[in-house]
């Protein structure tokens, strides 16, 4: 008796000598080389999700409820926080089902909506680190003037402005891919529709689709990095002016939870960048795909709990909460 080939072999041996035009839906496979180990990953990740979900919805409940929170810095993290979680659940869902369930096929337009959320929010979440650093520069240099320079206004233009951009920048990115017209193969060797992977498929000239994509990586990390370096320089200088050590440790202190979610987030993204750009031929493609799991769902996962452990009004305001409800019980 034959044995049964799997839905996924069966497309992959069917495909490997034809063209798609404009295919109706993608097969998503997930990272096969590593197996049964896949469905213990969808544990892992499953529960980075739910620790995403959980932290963010709490933390901008507690940020919404609480007037006393209704102030710039707090309005950022609650930006921070909505992107998060429009992060996490732009790939988590059909990467979970992939994980768990085996290569899971998606869409070709919900596919290319995947595409165009998971960049336009990774490149939003750089934008927002950004205003968070400029704010804490402000905050620290010029205290006095914080009030009149850093207002919920201000913040409002600043989060609209951001929005604007990531849009400019990033709907490009599926409108280059559907000017293509065949693809010769409709299997996505990789967990979500990532714009390389989808590339990869298609039957033509792809040299604007990547110099696009290393231009705009360089352009909108690169520029938010060296805001946010300049951005803590200044936060340097200030904080080496004040006269005490005690003056210093607390001025740095009110940086510290922000400077952790910047190492979460481009941190990992640093690595899955600099895997993919040059060590293609090198890194095994399990490693690559990881790494771009881990870089989108580390960072909506750890941010809230790094600024509700560091953060003493939002700490304060969680514990009242928490304490209301126990009564209530």
């Amino acid at each position: 008796m034959r044995p049964k080939l799997h839905p996924y072999r069966m497309a992959e041996s069917s495909q490997s000598n034809s063209t798609f035009q404009h295919p109706a839906f993608f097969i998503l496979t997930g990272i096969p080389a590593l197996g049964d180990g896949q469905a213990w990953l969808s544990l892992v990740f499953g529960l980075m999700y739910l620790l995403a979900l959980l932290g963010n919805t709490t933390l901008l409940t507690v940020i919404r409820i609480d007037s006393t929170l209704h102030q710039p810095m707090f309005l950022l993290l609650a930006t921070l926080a909505a992107t998060d979680l429009g992060l996490a659940t732009s790939i988590a869902p059909e990467l979970l089902a992939v994980l768990w369930l085996g290569p899971q096929p998606v869409q070709y337009t919900a596919c290319l909506i995947q595409m165009f959320f998971v960049h336009a929010l990774t490149a939003m979440e750089s934008g927002v680190l950004l205003a968070m650093a400029c704010d804490r520069a402000v905050a620290v240099g010029r205290p006095l003037h914080y009030p009149i320079l850093v207002t919920k206004a201000r913040v409002g233009y600043a989060v609209l402005a951001l929005t604007l951009k990531v849009l400019a920048v990033i709907v490009p990115f599926p409108l280059l891919v559907v000017r293509f017209k065949h693809f010769h193969a409709k299997i996505i060797h990789h967990a979500y529709c990532a714009h390389m992977a989808v590339v990869e498929l298609v039957v033509g000239n792809t040299w604007v689709n990547n110099m696009y994509g290393l231009a705009l990586s360089l352009a909108v990390s690169g520029v938010d990095i060296l805001g946010i370096a300049g951005s803590y320089g200044l936060i340097a200088h200030a904080v080496l002016r004040l006269p005490t050590q005690e003056a210093r440790v607390k001025a740095f202190g009110t940086c510290s939870s922000h400077i952790c979610v910047i190492l979460a987030f481009y941190v990992p993204g640093l690595f899955s960048f600099l895997t993919h750009r040059f060590g293609r031929h090198t890194v095994p493609k399990p490693v690559h795909i990881l790494l771009s799991i881990i870089y989108l769902l580390l960072p909506p996962a750890l941010n809230p709990l790094i600024y509700g452990v560091r953060t003493k009004q939002i700490r304060d305001r969680f514990l009242e909460m928490f304490k209301f409800r126990k009564k209530q019980f």
